[in-house]
């Protein structure tokens, strides 16, 4: 007995597929994000921008300095509301470790309170030594 033929699996462009699934805010950003190789596609590194993606593809990415997997679930058809746009993919990241347990070298930018501006003249002279300390 012949099992039942599934109909063509739906696959659509990559830069296209993180523009619907919100993940960047234009096709454009999309693009020079793929270019810069910071994308995998089941593993292999691509910088294709029309590289096809569809259902069961992982995605692993460096997005907002942290690694995002995404399983697909399904292709896009507009840029849609976000509730929409979480429907398309299945979040598979590694759990963001609280602030406390974070490494000083994880963070992108050394905390300053809000309001306080530009460093002055002593303050930077204070961060510069603090920097210098560290390689003794």
């Amino acid at each position: 007995m012949a099992e039942p033929v599934a109909g063509p699996v739906r696959k659509e462009r990559l830069d296209k597929f993180l523009f619907f699934s919100r993940a960047l805010k234009s096709r454009t950003l999309a693009q020079k994000f793929i270019e810069t190789g910071a994308v995998r596609v089941n593993s292999d590194r691509t910088d294709k921008t029309d590289f096809k993606v569809g259902a069961g593809d992982v995605l692993t990415m460096m997005l907002h300095n942290r690694v995002v997997v995404w399983r697909i679930l399904d292709c896009g058809v507009r840029r849609g509301p976000a509730s929409e746009a979480a429907m398309l993919y299945q979040d598979l990241s590694p759990p963001v470790l609280p602030k406390a347990e974070q490494s000083p070298y994880d963070a992108a930018v050394a905390p300053r309170g809000e309001g306080a501006g530009r460093p002055n003249k002593k303050e930077r002279r204070l961060t510069d030594r603090l920097r210098d300390s560290d390689d003794d």
